[in-house]
């Protein structure tokens, strides 16, 4: 039995693509995409201590369990949810304890209608996981962008926007997004290439493992939910209540991150 006191046990993969991350001095031992019982191996190996939950595979594994989860908090564990699976699990047991962290986190507090899929997107099935498809929480946050800089109308986003959700996450690539945006705004094609090359301040996930992983919170003590704004979401409806989605993601891995 080893000892995970100090550590922070986090379980991450297509969400850390490309980042610079040096886990060792950060008191963070790094885990694959969490699956159906990768938790409960870790609760029943270690005495009780720190977990995050960032990625998680849904499609070649079951996701990993609320069942899990439970036990680990009875067990002792302080547990963190955010980005993506992560997100979704802190989300749907906030009130018995999981802690949520981060933008997309709020996310699903703030917008009952905000999806699961929102999240998902294919990638690769080995280290270093990178991603195929690009999750639609991410180009919400860009098509925005678009609209404030007047680049695209209200009513031109929403229809881009209305389009890839209406598509199977699988489908949702950045060149697909390239595609549907200068079908609306064919006239703009100069400002929509330069406001892709900097779409990587809008990938929330990855900001949000940054945050987490610079911040600290569990090592602060934190308490209350958000690392940064303590959102405990009384109130909201039940996850059962919210729309699902997403489809089979054929032979390549799915994950939510």
């Amino acid at each position: 039995m080893s000892g995970t006191d100090s550590n922070c046990l986090l379980f991450a993969g297509p969400t850390l693509y490309g980042a610079d991350l040096d886990f060792r001095t950060r008191g963070v031992t790094l885990l694959p995409p969490a699956g159906r019982g990768d938790v409960e191996r870790i609760v029943a190996g270690h005495r009780p201590g720190v977990l995050a939950l960032a990625d998680g595979v849904f499609h070649q594994r079951l996701a990993v369990g609320h069942a899990e989860l439970r036990a680990a908090l009875s067990a002792g564990w302080e547990v963190w949810g955010l980005c993506s699976m992560g997100a979704i699990r802190a989300y749907e047991m906030r009130h018995v304890g999981v802690r949520g962290y981060g933008r997309v986190y709020r996310r699903f507090l703030r917008h009952v209608d905000f999806r699961d899929d929102e999240v998902a997107l294919l990638h690769e099935p080995e280290p270093p996981y990178r991603a195929l498809t690009e999750p639609l929480v991410h180009t919400r946050s860009w098509l925005a962008a678009l609209v404030r800089r007047r680049v695209l109308s209200v009513a031109e986003g929403r229809r881009v926007i209305e389009r890839l959700a209406s598509a199977w996450y699988g489908e949702r690539s950045l060149g697909r997004v390239r595609e549907l945006v200068l079908e609306h705004a064919p006239g703009r094609a100069a400002a929509i290439e330069a406001a892709l090359a900097d779409f990587d301040r809008h990938r929330l996930k990855s900001r949000d493992l940054a945050d987490f992983l610079r911040e600290r919170p569990w090592a602060a003590g934190a308490r209350g939910g958000d690392g940064r704004a303590k959102l405990s979401g009384a109130g909201r409806p039940s996850a059962s209540g919210r729309r699902r989605g997403g489809r089979s993601a054929g032979r390549r891995t799915a994950a939510r991150s």
